[in-house]
């Protein structure tokens, strides 16, 4: 089947750009690395040649290979493949040869994927026999005060966009993972809440992410003034002395390349 076509890979690589030069810590991915690093430890294997896909911090790909041997980094953005010393690649056109990894790490791309399923088919495939896999994304449920304020912007024009991604929930990310041929499989989700005075606060946290829509240009509808202080007015309703707390949730994968027969 061709998989659908909803993002747009120019956007996604602008928002990417932007957020290096943005410059802000991009906590969500951090935090997500560094669970990653945590299940990492709890591994009793070496791992000479890994890949890390997705790199929003230049300190990442040190910071790793304090765990492993060599590492490469494959990146969206150019000008984060630049400051992670890594090359530009989507996560379903690597231009690796199987069995090029002992382990491959995604980090917070996955779920501005279209094929996905090919992205974790190809992850396997380079993979070594008995190599592990390794990702962390958005997870569905997340952002829904966020979704409600969107659908107040909307009301204004009578109708409604796509104004968020899509996201997956850990059940069904499970499966892709099962249906690439990965075994010994673990899908879970961490629930976190972050705290915001304003919608625009929380916007300027998501461009540090570089996690705003990149949906197909088609489906993109750029919000007037209005539309954003209706959005603005709703976020803040939703919120208790000031401040709205939204829901992220982080959906984790793991799973191991079969070994040779």
């Amino acid at each position: 089947m061709t998989p659908p076509n909803l993002f747009d890979r120019y956007a996604r690589r602008l928002r990417r750009d932007r957020a290096l030069r943005i410059g802000g810590l991009p906590f969500i991915h951090e935090r997500a690395f560094l669970e990653l690093l945590d299940r990492l430890g709890d591994v009793r294997r070496g791992f000479d040649r890994t890949l890390l896909i997705g790199c929003l911090q230049a300190d990442w790909r040190k910071r790793l290979e304090a765990r492993v041997g060599e590492v490469f980094i494959a990146e969206p953005s150019p000008v984060a493949a630049r400051a992670c010393g890594g090359i530009v690649a989507d996560e379903d056109r690597l231009p690796f040869a199987d069995g090029s990894f002992d382990l491959v790490i995604c980090v917070g791309t996955l779920d501005s994927v279209d094929d996905l399923p090919g992205a974790l088919l190809l992850a396997r495939r380079i993979l070594n026999p008995g190599g592990l896999f390794l990702a962390a994304m958005s997870g569905a449920g997340g952002l829904s005060h966020l979704r409600t304020a969107m659908l107040a912007a909307d009301a204004l024009g009578g109708g409604a966009a796509a104004r968020m991604h899509p996201a997956m929930d850990v059940r069904t990310a499970g499966d892709l993972l099962a249906r690439a041929g990965l075994e010994i499989l673990v899908a879970d989700v961490e629930v976190i809440d972050v705290s915001y005075e304003t919608l625009t606060a929380l916007v300027a946290d998501l461009r540090a992410h570089g996690a705003t829509n990149c949906l197909v240009r088609r489906s993109r509808m750029p919000l007037t003034r209005a539309a954003f202080a209706a959005a603005s007015a709703e976020f803040a309703r939703l919120g208790i002395s000031g401040r709205t707390t939204e829901q992220i949730q982080i959906v984790y994968l793991s799973g191991w390349a079969p070994p040779e027969a």
